[in-house]
């Protein structure tokens, strides 16, 4: 076995880095010539769109902090520190919105996001501050222990020495992405830099393209001799080259000829090669084309589903990975217990208004919903609790199943059956049942003969 010793190791046993930590080589030259990294990427588009709508998605989702009741049912824990640094303002310079969209921009464009804990005496988080992610690096000690290493500049922290500060677990707020140990998130940019050099490339195509005048190189013949070609040249351009020259009226002198060359087919086709790659992208961060501007496939019958697909596919796995991150960083295992961190996807569910309406009409309807609780959800005042705004009505003709048919065969004496509407009890000059308990000696008067129950 001492050949193979090398070979084989222990999955569990302490390692002085994460595989995960090692994932910039994917970054630079792509097979299309063009240099991909994330700030370059940004530059496109497409790119932009993708990262400007997932993240303002997620940072505007309300995001609150839950407490279970002792009845079992939730409450928002409003008394609570971490609701107010989650809901409202982490740190004392940006936001709950800000922050969050700053750290899902970091999330989409490295594959992860980082934030330091800042905690009080009493182990309590007291503020949150975005860190940047391609300054991170996560290795194990020698024990195989998790830490961060965190190289700063000197505008971040000008009064500290030294350019890297080792930040422990519980001192960072981490959200990974998809990645191959579970531990670091691999750059979306990084996997598709081939996709995104591509569209870079046809994008600074048709710049140069349109640049020229729209117009494709061509020929200047002359019948002599031109004695200063380069200067024919130049005047030629600065008077007909640029997009704003074209369609200008040329006047040839001395018998010169203007002949265009043709423009290729594949030059032609580079408008709709770029459509491809804007779809290709959007296909990377699996966002609906409709929402990156692209119309061609949708519809009035299809663009709601598939925003409501977006939401389901698209933005919950993200709001998964925050709230799970944020539930085990921030929370002691003790609030773990009866506190849990929740994004509020309901209101991007609701569909249009009348879908809307349809589903309030049911839910009051069957009594799982009361006049509040329809109008909490669209943002509507409340009801006062003694006009009836908290309760919940069903309708008057629905009957437990157990007496489903109790009435439904009724016998005479005779052994005849009639239907319930011809059963007609024998009632007492006092109008009550003769059969009641209380009326043995009574004489009632027949009109109809006597009703039994089978």
């Amino acid at each position: 076995m001492g050949i193979f010793s090398g070979l084989f190791k222990s999955r569990d046993k302490p390692q002085n880095s994460t595989a995960g930590s090692a994932y910039t080589f994917f970054m630079g030259g792509s097979t299309a010539g063009k240099h991909v990294n994330e700030r370059s990427a940004m530059q496109m588009t497409a790119v932009y769109s993708c990262v400007r709508i997932l993240a303002e998605a997620v940072a505007g989702l309300p995001l609150h902090l839950y407490k279970y009741t002792d009845e079992g049912g939730k409450e928002k824990a409003v008394d609570h520190p971490l609701y107010l640094l989650l809901h409202d303002e982490p740190n004392p310079e940006m936001s709950s919105f800000v922050f969050r969209e700053t750290l899902m921009t970091h999330l989409l464009l490295w594959g992860n996001a980082y934030a330091q804990i800042i905690r009080n005496g009493k182990n309590e988080v007291v503020a949150l501050y975005p860190l940047m992610p391609n300054k991170m690096s996560v290795d194990r000690d020698e024990r195989g222990q998790l830490y961060y290493t965190y190289q700063r500049s000197n505008e971040e922290a000008p009064t500290m020495k030294g350019s890297s500060v080792i930040l422990k677990p519980s001192e960072v707020l981490h959200i990974p992405g998809l990645g191959f140990d579970g531990l670091v998130g691999y750059s979306p940019i990084a996997m598709a830099k081939n996709a995104i050099g591509m569209a870079i490339a046809c994008e600074e195509y048709g710049a140069k393209f349109f640049a020229n005048g729209a117009q494709p190189g061509g020929v200047l013949e002359h019948p002599g001799t031109i004695k200063d070609p380069q200067r024919v040249r130049e005047s030629w351009q600065s008077t007909f080259g640029g997009s704003g020259n074209a369609n200008r009226i040329a006047v040839l002198e001395e018998g010169m000829k203007y002949t265009p060359i043709a423009i290729s087919p594949e030059q032609a086709q580079f408008l709709e090669t770029r459509k491809f790659q804007i779809n290709e992208i959007a296909r990377i961060f699996r966002v609906p084309p409709h929402m990156v501007g692209d119309l061609e496939k949708s519809s009035f019958s299809n663009i709601e589903q598939q925003s409501l697909e977006f939401v389901k596919y698209t933005l919950d796995p993200w709001v998964i990975r925050w709230e799970q991150s944020i539930m085990r960083s921030l929370l002691t295992p003790e609030e773990k217990k009866t506190l849990y961190v929740k994004f509020n996807l309901e209101g991007l569910l609701r569909g249009d208004y009348q879908s809307r309406m349809n589903g309030y009409a049911i839910g009051r309807q069957n009594g799982w919903m009361s006049a509040n609780d329809i109008r909490e959800l669209e943002n509507l005042d409340r009801i006062p609790t003694e006009e009836g705004g908290d309760l919940y009505l069903i309708n008057g003709n629905m009957l437990p199943m157990r007496n489903a048919g109790a009435f439904a065969n009724i016998t005479t004496d005779d052994g005849k059956e009639e239907t319930p509407d011809e059963e007609v009890l024998e009632l007492d000059e006092s109008g009550t049942d003769g059969d009641s308990p209380g009326n043995e000696n009574s004489t009632p008067q027949r009109h109809h003969r006597r009703g039994k129950l089978v």
